[in-house]
């Protein structure tokens, strides 16, 4: 009895072990990615100088954009080498390939040296972050899901999108740090560098972590005929249409709260860049701490009754947000209305890469995950900051609320469409 005991001990150390280092890389990944957008103000000039702020903006969301449209690729070339020779690999590659984006961008001259290379060059560094970023989602979700323990698994898998926000907090945390310590013109001039530099380091601290992972994908499912293929994956087209569904609405909301709030608060609500950054510091923290006991909940309550009070919330609650936001002027009302809104996509984000994965079998299931969550994300998510400075620039900044909202329904329309993968998914009978 004794011994049985120490085993469990053991099995479950190296499952939080095997979290632990899956979900270091993924917070390096996202740390990388977000600190473009969070950046963006301060670098904006040097590669887009000419025009108005909301021009300059507008063109660093169109390459923040372009990232995204990468998704799909990195979803697709990555989710098949995790279906065919296993999610460790997938996972040290897409971080590898993350590093090299950042020190790109953090080397890379600007307009004033190089002209319109400049940009483009940038462009391309985007594109290499975006492969990248593409294939961790659909590698990570269905490592940590694979590796989480039946019954918890809503708890456990939660922590990809701790990860996932806690990159995001870490990348404004340092801009916040580098506001103090820098003066406006150095942020300008070179100062925006900085973080680039950092989150490069950073990925190969993670690449060292995730080699000592153990792989969760069986021989068997590796040399499955269907492993990795797209023949295989429309096997499974409703699960597939699903993820896409759902996505498209959860990940618009999720933007919009999060990458984009900051420049709302600045651009819209004319809010101070300083202070702006303090309440989604704070916002942000929250939000991130908060994703286990949502997760959780899907243990005890089921997944698709989480996604169902996203869905609802959400199709009622933007427009009221949004609306409040754009003439606060009170940080702590605001800190209060976006701490609101990502309480609501909670139910979804705590649960987003684990109901993917008990949707699609294992030899599938990096595939399916990453494909089908990087088309939604990259059409809908992607293009958040876009088409909500879009339609600021030409006066209808408002249709964006609604725009969010009706994704939302789409997204309630799916969860309602679909069974409760706690109970029926592919994940139920596996160890």
């Amino acid at each position: 009895m004794h011994n049985s005991n120490a085993l469990v001990e053991i099995s479950n150390k190296r499952r939080i072990f095997a979290i632990i280092g899956a979900s270091s890389g993924n917070l390096v990944e996202w740390f990388d990615f977000y600190v473009y957008s969070f950046c963006a103000i301060y670098f904006a000039p040097a590669f887009f100088p000419s025009g108005n702020p909301t021009t300059q903006l507008l063109n660093t969301a169109g390459v923040f954009a372009a990232g995204f449209l990468m998704r799909p690729i990195g979803g697709w070339l990555f989710g098949r080498i995790a279906d065919t020779h296993g999610r460790r690999i997938a996972l040290m590659l897409s971080v590898l390939m993350m590093c090299g984006g950042s020190l790109m961008i953090a080397c890379l001259p600007t307009y004033a040296t190089l002209g319109a290379a400049a940009p483009a060059l940038l462009l391309l560094a985007r594109l290499i972050q975006g492969l990248s970023v593409g294939g961790e989602y659909g590698a990570s979700a269905t490592y940590m899901s694979e590796v989480a323990l039946q019954g918890k698994r809503g708890f456990y898998a939660s922590f990809q999108y701790v990860t996932l926000i806690g990159g995001q907090l870490m990348a404004v945390l340092l801009l916040l740090i580098l506001q103090r310590l820098l003066t406006d013109e150095q942020l300008y001039a070179w100062g925006w560098r900085i973080p680039f530099v950092i989150g490069a380091f950073a990925a190969l601290v993670a690449l060292h972590l995730r080699r000592s992972l153990r792989e969760t994908a069986k021989k068997s499912t590796l040399k499955n005929k269907d492993a990795g293929t797209l023949a295989g994956l429309l096997k499974h087209k409703n699960a597939f249409l699903s993820v896409v569904g759902f996505t498209a609405g959860g990940s618009l909301y999720f933007y919009t709260f999060t990458t984009y709030m900051q420049k709302y608060l600045v651009n819209t609500a004319h809010m101070n860049a300083k202070t702006a950054s303090v309440v989604m510091t704070g916002v942000l923290f929250v939000y991130m701490v908060i994703q286990p006991l949502f997760g959780a909940l899907s243990d005890k309550i089921g997944r698709r009754k989480n996604m169902l009070c996203f869905g609802v919330l959400g199709t009622l609650c933007t427009v009221p947000i949004m609306f409040s936001l754009r003439d606060v002027n009170n940080p702590y009302l605001a800190f209060g209305l976006i701490t609101a809104a990502l309480l609501i996509i909670s139910f979804y984000t705590s649960i987003g890469g684990l109901i993917k994965a008990e949707m699609f079998p294992a030899e599938v299931r990096a595939l399916g995950v990453g494909l089908s969550y990087a088309v939604g994300n990259a059409i809908f998510g992607g293009s958040a900051e876009y088409v909500a400075l879009s339609l600021k620039s030409i006066g209808m900044e408002t249709s964006f609320y609604w725009y969010v909202s009706f994704m939302c329904a789409v997204a309630l329309l799916v969860s309602y469409r679909m069974r409760d993968t706690s109970k029926v998914g592919y994940l139920v009978n596996e160890p």
